[in-house]
């Protein structure tokens, strides 16, 4: 059953560190903005044990504490924080006609996407079993907990390169895991690892299982090409093969890039569309981290009160 259309002058669609950020600014301005949160509130940092590179959290805080810091802080200035997945958006005419968990229509003045990107993963079980327990899709963010030990990085692009000579300078060894007989990453980036003397590259290997418990203690990989499996000793075990944004129900909507990342004006958040914004890392594919994708958020909500201010 339809309920009667809700009309919106600032909707902001996911709820990480950039919609909330968003929805903190924008409840300041006085726009009453409304939020759905989306399949995963709080987003990636609601699956990140440890937060040690976020300014003003001097010993570290647990992600999901994090994300109800913020959710808390944007209520606190009268967001409405919903549960529910943004299903359809008409990004054609304003107000943009927005369905809701397939079933309710909204009518928004301005839209702030901020639906981010979730990593893509090898689909094995002991990946779920230790994602945050040794595994993780981020070495920015998760390296240093490895500092002085041996780690493993699944990938064979340029992020992947750039994360094997990252870990390089914390970790004692890094095994790189690679697929095929080849990098797909840049030449600057497979010369990089190739001199590197703590990174061991395992061309045409890929990852059997895992090992370990309650904690990551080693992965076992097998050749492609002869079939032997062995062993790895190891106590962190990093996965760069993608990112995936959250942007498939845009797509057509606004222009994305080749991967679906939203395009974005430089030095803005505006898309082609004016009135509709995008911050954090469904625009982002650069640098992916928390307080990044926070500023993107003040960014946002700035260009959609200036959009709203310039129609009156």
């Amino acid at each position: 059953m339809n309920q009667e259309t809700e009309n919106i002058k600032v909707l902001i669609i996911g709820s990480g560190p950039a919609g909330y950020t968003a929805a903190i600014y924008a409840s300041r301005a006085g726009l009453s903005p409304v939020m759905y949160t989306g399949i995963q509130p709080g987003g990636q940092l609601t699956i990140t044990n440890d937060v040690e590179n976020y300014p003003g959290y001097p010993d570290g805080v647990m992600g999901p504490q994090m994300m109800e810091d913020f959710k808390k802080q944007a209520e606190r200035f009268g967001t409405d924080v919903r549960y529910g997945i943004v299903t359809e958006m008409d990004a054609s005419e304003r107000p943009f006609k927005v369905t809701v968990d397939g079933n309710q229509t909204l009518l928004a003045e301005t839209v702030i996407i901020s639906t981010g990107a979730s990593a893509k993963w090898l689909g094995i079980e002991s990946e779920t079993r230790l994602n945050g327990k040794g595994v993780s899709a981020c070495a920015v963010c998760d390296g240093f907990f490895f500092r002085g030990k041996d780690v493993a990085i699944v990938g064979g692009g340029d992020t992947a390169c750039e994360e094997a000579s990252y870990l390089s300078n914390i970790c004692k060894k890094v095994y790189m895991i690679v697929r095929r007989d080849e990098l797909r990453a840049s030449q600057i980036m497979q010369n990089r690892v190739m001199k590197n003397p703590k990174i061991e590259i395992l061309w045409n290997h890929e990852t059997v299982e895992i090992l370990g418990e309650e904690e990551v203690v080693g992965a076992k990989v097998k050749n492609r090409i002869s079939g032997e499996e062995r062993d790895l000793d190891l106590e962190g075990f990093f996965v760069a093969i993608g990112h995936q944004p959250n942007t498939s129900v845009f797509v057509n909507q606004i222009d994305t890039d080749e991967n679906g990342y939203i395009l974005t004006k430089p030095g803005s958040t505006k898309t082609n569309v004016p009135g509709v914004f995008a911050c954090g890392d469904a625009q982002d594919h650069e640098y992916r981290q928390a307080v990044t994708a926070a500023g993107s958020g003040c960014m946002a909500a700035l260009d959609a009160e200036r959009f709203l201010a310039s129609q009156e």
